[in-house]
């Protein structure tokens, strides 16, 4: 969307009615003070349309709250933001550091529960999110008749001795949207080859989130995780109010792509006349995973692109075959889109 869809002005138009275009549109950077947030850079995005979110670039650049028009569309947890150096790598510690948000990157080599691998000992959805980005840019300026704002950073995942992974992202969206684009790239920069395990754990809480809303995904298959799971697989796509004592659902869908290969997934919320649509390229993504949580106090639904269908981590994976490798010098790419949809 351009400006003139906005506000019916053309940039000429529009630069003459205001100081600046921040007062529309930008990105700014800052720094948390307080908590276990201290000290972590984040980018606070605004795009004149309603839509604003927030970039953590001490965390991956992930993303946390999200809100369209003052209404909030992220789930966040009861840790919220937390500045990287209190990440625990042990066991389930990754959920001590669990800010929930609308994105939270899951790898770069391990995703789901600890495991031991190759006698290596992996912990809950591998450490990518705790890591924090380096050579970030940001920008906001002109590009014809569009007003762009970006955002791009390095995150390096590597040891002596073992994997050198790097993530290159960009998150980009634009004056008057209602979207958020983002755009990685995965690549073994180390010498041997490496398992490659990604996933992206969008997670979506109330108000969007409630028992009148419905996930709209075409799945050509679904498999439930576990017998918890399979007891609730009729209602996959169906929510219910906090419920006591819940006890999580796990689901692997296999969605259908269209023509161009993109896997589109909806959130609607007819009450709010809101829908949180995802899109994304299913050629290097070609499962989703659906984290249903409808407990008290944990009422979160996570939408999880991944690029393995084995839900046990990297150990059952690789036992199975399915373990995506990386070789040296190789790259994967991903591209999603968040957006926002309106409905009368």
């Amino acid at each position: 969307m351009d400006a003139n869809n906005l506000y019916g002005l053309n940039r000429q138009e529009l630069v003459k009615r205001v100081g600046g275009m921040d007062q529309l549109a930008g990105v700014k950077l800052v720094e948390a003070g307080d908590g276990l947030a201290r000290g972590g850079r984040q980018f606070h995005v605004w795009t004149g349309s309603g839509l604003s979110f927030d970039v953590q670039a001490d965390r991956a650049l992930d993303i946390t709250a999200c809100r369209y028009k003052g209404i909030p569309l992220a789930w966040i947890s009861s840790v919220g933001e937390v500045h990287p150096a209190y990440y625990d790598p042990a066991g389930q510690g990754w959920l001590r550091s669990f800010a929930g948000g609308l994105l939270a990157t899951c790898g770069l080599d391990q995703w789901g529960p600890p495991n031991v691998d190759s006698g290596e000992e992996l912990g809950q959805h591998g450490r990518v999110s705790n890591l924090p980005a380096r050579y970030v840019s940001y920008s906001a300026g002109w590009s014809g008749e569009e007003y762009e704002i970006e955002i791009s950073g390095e995150v390096r995942q590597t040891r002596v001795f073992g994997e050198n992974l790097v993530l290159r992202r960009r998150i980009a969206t634009r004056l008057g949207s209602s979207a958020i684009r983002i755009e990685d790239v995965v690549t073994n920069e180390g010498f041997t080859p490496h398992p490659h395990m990604i996933l992206y754990h969008f997670n979506l809480g109330f108000p969007l989130l409630r028992e009148d809303a419905q996930l709209l995904v075409d799945a050509a298959e679904t498999m439930p995780r576990d017998p918890e799971a399979a007891a609730g697989v009729d209602a996959w796509m169906r929510f219910q109010p906090p419920t006591p004592g819940y006890q999580e659902q796990v689901f692997l869908h296999r969605p259908r792509a269209d023509e161009a290969g993109m896997v589109e997934v909806e959130v609607r919320n007819p009450r709010l006349g809101l829908g949180l649509r995802l899109r994304y390229d299913s050629a290097n993504l070609p499962y989703l995973m659906e984290w249903k949580m409808m407990g008290e106090g944990m009422y979160v639904l996570g939408v999880e692109p991944v690029n393995c269908g084995v839900m046990e981590g990297r150990a059952a994976a690789r036992a199975a075959g399915a373990l995506p490798m990386l070789e040296p010098g190789e790259s994967r790419e991903y591209r999603l889109s968040v957006e926002i949809v309106e409905y009368a």
